[in-house]
C-alpha cells in the first residue's frame, strides 16, 4: 500500500512539474508578445492557458482520489492538501498570463515603448513560480523561504514601473490609455509573483514549517 501511494507522488511531482512548465511558457510568450507589439503571439497564450487549466483539473482529481483511497497519514496529508491548494496558484498565474496577452492584442503597444522592466518582472516571476515548485518536489526549505524573500525584487521593479509611468504621464501628447494598459500590465506581473509566494508558503506548510 505504501509502495503504491509513493509512486502517485511521484506522479503527482510530474504532472505539477508539467504544469508549472506550461505556465512559465505562458509568461515567456505573454511577455515576447509585448516586446514585439506582436499581436499574433499574443492569441496563442489564451490556448497555453486552457492547457494550465486542464492540469488543474487533472492534478484536482488525482489528490482527491488519494485522499480518499490512500488514507495517508498526517504528513502526506500536508503534501496532497498543499498541492491542491498550489495548482490553483499555479492557474491563477496562467489566467492572468492571458489577460495581459488580451491587452497586448487590443491595445497600442509597440516594441518602441520602454518594456525593459515588465521584461524583468517577467523573468523574476518565472524564476520564482520555477523555484517555488521545485522546491516543493525536493521538499526542500531553504528554496521555498528564498522565493518568498525575492518576491521583494518583484515589489521594488514594479515601484520602479510606477515611477517611470508617473513620469510619461507628465510628458506632452502623451498615450494616457498606453500608459494605463502598461500600468495594469505591470499588476499583473507582481501579482504573479505573489501566487508564486503563496506556492513557496504551502511548500513550508507541506513540510511542517509554517509556523
Amino acid at each position: 500500500m505504501r509502495s503504491r501511494f509513493d509512486e502517485q507522488l511521484t506522479l503527482l511531482n510530474r504532472e505539477l512539474i508539467s504544469m508549472g512548465a506550461l505556465c512559465e511558457k505562458a509568461i515567456s510568450v505573454t511577455t515576447e508578445a509585448l516586446d514585439e507589439g506582436n499581436v499574433e503571439k499574443a492569441k496563442m497564450v489564451p490556448e497555453v492557458a486552457d492547457e494550465v487549466s486542464k492540469y488543474k483539473h487533472e492534478i484536482e482529481n488525482m489528490c482527491i482520489r488519494l485522499l480518499l483511497q490512500q488514507q495517508p497519514v498526517a504528513k502526506d496529508l500536508r503534501t496532497v492538501s498543499s498541492a491542491l491548494k498550489m495548482i490553483t496558484d499555479i492557474y491563477r498565474i496562467g489566467e492572468m498570463s492571458a489577460d495581459i496577452a488580451e491587452i497586448v492584442t487590443m491595445a497600442n503597444i509597440s516594441p518602441e515603448d520602454d518594456t525593459d522592466i515588465l521584461k524583468n518582472m517577467a523573468k523574476a516571476t518565472i524564476y520564482m513560480v520555477t523555484c517555488s515548485i521545485d522546491a516543493f518536489v525536493k521538499k526542500d526549505e531553504a528554496l521555498a523561504k528564498m522565493v518568498i524573500e525575492y518576491d521583494d525584487k518583484v515589489d521594488d521593479l514594479f515601484d520602479q514601473m510606477k515611477a517611470a509611468l508617473t513620469h510619461k504621464f507628465g510628458q506632452e501628447n502623451v498615450d494616457g490609455e498606453m500608459v494605463l494598459d502598461l500600468l495594469m500590465i505591470s499588476k499583473y506581473y507582481e501579482r504573479m509573483a505573489d501566487h508564486a509566494t503563496e506556492i513557496a508558503h504551502w511548500v513550508l506548510f507541506s513540510l511542517g514549517k509554517d509556523n
